[in-house]
Order: structure tokens, then C-alpha cells, then sequence
């Protein structure tokens, strides 16, 4: 018997959807309306609306492929200009990132960090893609514990909620949450004071069908827009779903400690944090606690400390931390709150009046951080891809000296060695105009155009190739009107792409990340006042590399010396460009070493095809 229509009871399915609400009240039948139902019960409660969050994406992307296809030219028919095109599709995406949210908001910070080269009005929307995500409640952090340990939070961590002595506290209420996990701090019984990370309950569910959601869409628009960037997704994707595995990230972790330890040129100087694999599982990473200074807190960082002399901050080289006052604890505990804040502050170093700080140089800071991660690039191939301000940590050591700890180890590429050693003499070459060399490595690589990789590898024009990508462009752009300028720049920027990607088979997935790390770094230098000359450390390490990698022959390592020595006595050259802007600094000038380099990229970018705009990474 066919079902009988009926009005739709539109008060019923407010629980719905408010878009399936507006289309069931204009009439549906009461079988319709119960699969519908159905539907979405299983899709909320079982699937953490997987599939409305898929149908979600593929009808924005739809929406923007459409729109692209009928207003990308020189004077849009239903836009203003190219310009308000990118607006409302930089908008549209931005609102369906933050409202898909978990890995969603992973893949909009991938993209922010690549933003540098997207429209300006993508540039904008996406700088706001760093802000926190919102935190789980805790009965669904507890869920987690349960489902991985069989124990509840107390039982696994030895805590108690209710000040029980000789037992463990633990906060209910996250000190930091992002876009897949959510930290809470703990202080065992044992007197560890650790952060637990904890990923967000629906992240296990959803991460299966927001990939397979973005290859589709990647396809898709790479079928539409011919550009290549499908064959990209597959490595994308695997390196994504590894940072929602914390046992990954706890092998990365401690295989860096490792690392650290074994190299004297950064031991004492760099800290990665314990990790406690019997309180870790593939969603739960229970690490040592950090108290620091944000690499963002500049001030900070650099007011006079006002602590005892020769005596370090909180927890520097991993001394214990003082415990948290039994009383207080037990007094905000009986208050039953889940809004409970435990953890002593610790900021007896800034003084009665509050306004210390760690006294530590910048320049140390930043040496530090530069040796670091080419020490990852260079000498291990081990490269942390996600060093942002907000994954560095800054204590006084007992010497005044700075110690740079490096923490979310979840987001790693690895490089094998003959592309590594590639790498390493490709930025050699870099440094000494060796295009010959250059040219030979960026096609075995299955790059086309060596002019604009070489700058985009260097954060700078790149000015040792024979320039002819811009110098065609100026030639064939020079008495355009602007609405057509600007479509033809948008048109090459394509081109460009595909000649960095034209052998797909070759290019080395790897350059994705390491691409990122380099960028990151820059701003990082950019934004402490460009306290040291980055390019020329890099240079440094990668020539140094060719002696010291353990995979090379005796002979290998032999003749590689004496070009390194050779190799310094040009970095020389480098150094008189980096000490005469320092120089203008002291008698005045505002903009440092790395503000020229972006100055020159940006003019470099203009000519190529498309606008930078770095501060994007402020944040």
C-alpha cells in the first residue's frame, strides 16, 4: 500500500538538520520522513555525521569547480573581477573547514601553511585556520581511556578527583585542544607530571571518510583544472592518517631524543620530551609535562630574568618540577567542578612584579633552532614537518643559555639516503651558483623549471639561473589592462605548477613537507627580528652532511671535505650581505635581513604570477 503524503510536522525535525528540516516541510511522506530519520540517527550517533560531512564537501566542491569553470577569465560574467571571485570561494571554504572541523581543520592548516602562494583572498581566510579548536566534554575524553585500556582515568594514571592522599591529580578541563587531540595535565602519584593527549572520540570514525572524501575531490579538480595535483594526495594522506596514530608519533619522538642525544653539536642545547609507553596507546600519548616559553612570546623570552643566578627555569633539562600545594588541590576538588585548575604556575623567575622574563639571546634561540632542523634535513633525514611557534617551548638553562624544546613529533617525512645526499649537494649548489649541478638534480627529480624551485627552496629570487620564466612573462604582460594582467599571472602561476610537477613519477613526495619545514623556519626567523643568517647555517649543514653521513665510503667522506672547506670560504660572501643589514639596523633601519628576502620574493612572485603575503604565519 502506497504511503499517504501528509504536512510535514516541521517541530518534529528540529533535531534534524536545519537543510533537511527547510526540504521536509514542504511535504513528505511518513516513510520518507522515517529513512530519512534513520539515516541520520546512524550517521550522528554511529558515524559522527561522516556522511553528512562528506555530502557537505562534495556539494561546496561542486559549488566552487562550477563557479571557477563559467568566472575564471578576464572579466567574469557573474563576478565583479577575479578577485571577488577568489573572496567568495576562499569563504565558502574556510566556513566548510571550521564547520566540518577533526581532520578537516588538519588538512585547512596544510593549506594555510602553503598559502603563501594562493590568491590573497585565500591568504586571509586561511591565516585564521591556527586559532584552537573547540574541546570534547570530558565524558567523552574518559570514553577513550576506557575503550583503549579497559580502565577508567583513575585506575590507569593512579588520580583522584577527589583529593585522596597519596594518590594522583589530574585536570578534567584540556589545557590545549586541536583539531584531532585535546592535552590534559596529570601529576602521578610517583611525582611525573605529565601531559595526556587524547584524541577526540570521533576522529576514529570520521578519518576514513574525510580521506577517501578529499581523493575524490582532489581527482575530481584535478580532471577539471588540469593541474596535477591527484598523484599528490595518496602520500598527503597516509602522512595525515599517521598523526592520528600515537604510536607513531611516540616512535618519532623518542627516535629523535635519540638523535639528539648522539649529536654533540645540539646535545644540551635541545630537548624533546620523555614519552611513558605503559600510559600510551594508538589514541592516548602520555608524555612529560613542558613548562616553557612560547617561541611567539618574544618579550618574554627576552626580558631580564629575575630568577637566582645559575639557576635555570622550571623543569630545564628535565629536572623534577615542584609539586602542586596539597590543600589547594583538595580544596578545588571538593568543589566537584570539572573547571578545576591544578597546576601551580611557576613564575617565581619573573619576579614580585611579574614583568621578567628568561633574559635568553634571540640569536642563540635561533641558532638553535636553524642547527636543528638541517640536522634533521641534512645529516638524518628524520624531518619534523609542523615546527610552528606553537610546538617550541623556550627554558633558561642554569648558564643563561637558551634550550629549545621540541614537542608534537606526530608529523614527520622521512627521507631516504640518495635523495637525501641529493638534497643536501642540490643546496650546496644553491649557495655556490652551480646551475650545472642544480639542473642535473632537479631533473632527475622530474622538475622543469630549475629558476623558480631554486627560489622556492631558498625563500629568495634565486638570481644564479638565467631568469628567463620571468623575463618571458614581463615581455608578454607589459600593456595589459589589469582585469586580464591579472587572469594571464593566474594562468602562468598554473603553468608554473605543472613545470615543478611535470614528471609525477619522479618528484619526491617528500619535498611536500620539507618544503613546509623550510618555510615555517623562515617566518620563524623572520618574526624574532632575523637574528641570524639562516641561509648560510643551512648552507652550512648540508656541505658538512656529505662529510658526516655515516652511509658514505671513507673516500667519499675524504673528498667531500675538502670541497666543504672550499665551500666555506664562499659562504664568506654570504655572510657580508647578512652583517651589512645588520649593520643598517643598528643606525635605524626597521627591516631586517629576512624582510629584504621577502621583499624580493614578493617582487619575484609578482612578475612570476602570483602575490605573497607572510603574514600569514604570524600566527
Amino acid at each position: 500500500m502506497a504511503a499517504t503524503k501528509a504536512p510535514c510536522p516541521v517541530a518534529a525535525v528540529q533535531t534534524f538538520r536545519p537543510a533537511l528540516a527547510r526540504v521536509l516541510a514542504k511535504g513528505c511522506s511518513t516513510q520518507d520522513i522515517q529513512t530519512l530519520g534513520v539515516i541520520y540517527e546512524v550517521d550522528e550517533y554511529f558515524l559522527y555525521s561522516s556522511l553528512a560531512r562528506s555530502a557537505r564537501t562534495f556539494w561546496l566542491g561542486l559549488v566552487v569547480a562550477t563557479d571557477y569553470k563559467i568566472n575564471f577569465r578576464p572579466h567574469p560574467p557573474l563576478a565583479n573581477s577575479i578577485q571577488d571571485l577568489h573572496t567568495r570561494n576562499a569563504e565558502r571554504l574556510f566556513d566548510l573547514l571550521r564547520t566540518n572541523g577533526g581532520l578537516y581543520l588538519k588538512i585547512g592548516q596544510a593549506i594555510a601553511m602553503q598559502s603563501a602562494i594562493l590568491p590573497p583572498a585565500f591568504q586571509k581566510m586561511f591565516s585564521k585556520m591556527f586559532d584552537d579548536a573547540p574541546q570534547n566534554p570530558w565524558k567523552d575524553a574518559e570514553k577513550v581511556i576506557l575503550e583503549d585500556f579497559g580502565k577508567t582515568p583513575e585506575e590507569l594514571f593512579g588520580v583522584s578527583f577527589s583529593g585522596e592522599p597519596g594518590k594522583g591529580v589530574m585536570e578534567r578541563t584540556a589545557r590545549a585542544s586541536a583539531s584531532v587531540a585535546q592535552v590534559h595535565w596529570a601529576r602521578l602519584a610517583d611525582g611525573r607530571e605529565v601531559a595526556v593527549k587524547i584524541q577526540k572520540r570521533e576522529i576514529a570514525q570520521q578519518v576514513g571518510w574525510d580521506l577517501w572524501t578529499f581523493k575524490v575531490v582532489a581527482r575530481i579538480y584535478t580532471f577539471l583544472f588540469d593541474i596535477p595535483l591527484y598523484s599528490l594526495v595518496p602520500y598527503i594522506s597516509e602522512r595525515l592518517l599517521l598523526e592520528t596514530d600515537f604510536v607513531n608519533e611516540a616512535d618519532n619522538s623518542e627516535r629523535m631524543a635519540q638523535l639528539v642525544a648522539g649529536e654533540s653539536r645540539l646535545r644540551g642545547r635541545v630537548y624533546i620530551p620523555k614519552v611513558y609507553r605503559e600510559l600510551s596507546s594508538k589514541r592516548i600519548m602520555t608524555a612529560e609535562w613542558i613548562e616553557g616559553v612560547r617561541l611567539w612570546d618574544k618579550e618574554t623570552l627576552t626580558r631580564p630574568w629575575q630568577g637566582r643566578w645559575r639557576q635555570g627555569s622550571p623543569g630545564c633539562r628535565g629536572e623534577p618540577l615542584d609539586p602542586p600545594d596539597h590543600d589547594t588541590v583538595a580544596k578545588v576538588l571538593r568543589t566537584n567542578a570539572l573547571e578545576e585548575h591544578l597546576k601551580p604556575t611557576r613564575d617565581w623567575w619573573k619576579g614580585p612584579s611579574g614583568k621578567g622574563g628568561l633574559g635568553v639571546s634571540l640569536k642563540d634561540t635561533m641558532q638553535t633552532m636553524v642547527d636543528l632542523f638541517s640536522a634533521q634535513m641534512f645529516l638524518w633525514g628524520t624531518c619534523h614537518a609542523d615546527p610552528h611557534p606553537g610546538n617550541i617551548f623556550i627554558r633558561r638553562l642554569p648558564s643563561g643559555k637558551p634550550e629549545l624544546v621540541l614537542i608534537d613529533h606526530g608529523l614527520y617525512v622521512h627521507m631516504q639516503p640518495e635523495f637525501r645526499h641529493q638534497y643536501s649537494l642540490f643546496w650546496k649548489s644553491l649557495m655556490t651558483f652551480d646551475n650545472k649541478t642544480i639542473g642535473k638534480i632537479v631533473q632527475s627529480w622530474g622538475i622543469n623549471n630549475p629558476d623558480v624551485f631554486a627560489s622556492a627552496t631558498l625563500m629568495r629570487p634565486y638570481s644564479g639561473g638565467d631568469n628567463s620564466t620571468s623575463d618571458g612573462i614581463k615581455r608578454t604582460m607589459s600593456a595589459k589592462e589589469q582585469q586580464e594582467r591579472s587572469y594571464e599571472m593566474q594562468q602562468q602561476m598554473r603553468k608554473g605548477i605543472r613545470e615543478i610537477l611535470a614528471d609525477e613519477k619522479k618528484w619526491p613526495r617528500e619535498l611536500i613537507f620539507i618544503g613546509r619545514n623550510l618555510r615555517i623556519v623562515q617566518g620563524n626567523n623572520q618574526f624574532l627580528g632575523a637574528p641570524v643568517n639562516r641561509i648560510k647555517i643551512m648552507g652550512n649543514w648540508a656541505s658538512r652532511s656529505l662529510v658526516d653521513s655515516p652511509d658514505l665510503s671513507y673516500g667519499e667522506k675524504l673528498l667531500n671535505l675538502g670541497r666543504h672547506f672550499l665551500f666555506k670560504f664562499v659562504l664568506f660572501s654570504s655572510d657580508v650581505v647578512f652583517y651589512t643589514s645588520k649593520i643598517a639596523q643598528f643606525f635605524g633601519r626597521k627591516q631586517n635581513v629576512e624582510d629584504d628576502v621577502e621583499a624580493s620574493m614578493k617582487k619575484m612572485a609578482g612578475d612570476m604570477g602570483f602575490e605573497l603575503n607572510h603574514r600569514v604565519f604570524e600566527g
